[in-house]
């Protein structure tokens, strides 16, 4: 792929990012503790190995308690607030955020040519003269207020965008229009990865990469999604006892469904055991280390 980026009015260098064995630990709860829990750390990430590359869209997902949005926090080391000056105009508010954020060497000229293109790519030129207004009241709408974020974010001009749950509260035509968004930051050579709750069949194709996690932070699958899904479908369908998809049936719902705990249980086996002896854990952990080795 060329490192040329799509955006030209400020080029960027397109970075992968790549983890390994990557542990989290937080103090026990006192309730857990109150419970009998003999542990004084409770480990929310166990052993974690993932890349996401230029140009390519990943999805981070698991149930509740499987620790998306910890393996997010940890990889970017902060978390970002969706708050916006309900004051201010849409141009405004993504101009204000250029002057702070991109370095002084940028002209104003080049600046006003990038806040323009970032307004393009989150279809929000149409809005720019907008206020942005407070949340449910007034003004911009959840899903306008969501790509305002992305726009905030994308003109400090980063190499990388880590986003959680850009979708949660949308309805399915307002996700959609979000993760249109989203793909085409992808679309410029950047390296974008989401965490995403029951993604709609379109939405969940519109990813690259699948990162796929099990409560109590564990890896259970890391690699492509493919065409239709087929990669994802094809590496748990030959999985003995785990039942074929249906015709037509959303292939992000059924993989949660075929990776249950209570499935685990009733087929007595074990998702993190079955990846780590996989062909494709073995391919993984020869890429990483070969990044890890470059970087």
């Amino acid at each position: 792929m060329s490192t040329r980026s799509r955006m030209m009015a400020l080029p960027f260098v397109p970075l992968p990012i790549t983890f390994q064995d990557v542990q989290y630990f937080i103090d026990t709860p006192k309730e857990m503790v109150a419970q009998g829990y003999p542990e004084k750390k409770l480990k929310l990430l166990c052993d974690i190995n993932g890349a996401f590359h230029p140009g390519k869209l990943s999805a981070i997902m698991g149930v509740t308690g499987a620790g998306k949005t910890t393996l997010l926090d940890v990889i970017s080391g902060r978390v970002t607030e969706d708050i916006h000056s309900p004051h201010i105009t849409v141009e405004e508010s993504i101009t204000f955020s250029a002057w702070l954020r991109l370095p002084p060497e940028v002209d104003s000229k080049t600046r006003k040519d990038f806040v323009t293109e970032v307004l393009e790519t989150v279809e929000l030129d149409g809005n720019k003269d907008s206020l942005v207004g407070l949340p449910g009241i007034n003004g911009l709408s959840t899903e306008q207020r969501k790509r305002l974020t992305i726009a905030v974010e994308l003109v400090s001009n980063p190499s990388i965008i880590l986003m959680d749950e850009p979708t949660s509260g949308l309805d399915a035509r307002a996700a959609a229009i979000v993760m249109r968004t989203v793909k085409k930051v992808a679309e410029t050579g950047r390296t974008v990865a989401c965490t995403i709750h029951q993604p709609s069949i379109d939405i969940f194709e519109t990813f690259d990469e699948l990162i796929l996690m099990k409560r109590g932070g564990q890896l259970i699958y890391s690699g492509p999604i493919g065409q239709q899904s087929r990669k994802v479908i094809e590496y748990f369908e030959t999985i003995p006892g785990i039942p074929k998809i249906m015709d037509n049936y959303n292939p992000a719902t059924w993989v949660m469904e075929v990776t249950s705990t209570s499935l685990e249980a009733q087929l007595s086996i074990d998702f993190t055991g079955i990846y780590k002896e996989s062909d494709l854990h073995r391919l993984n952990t020869e890429l990483y280390s070969g990044s890890m080795e470059e970087a």
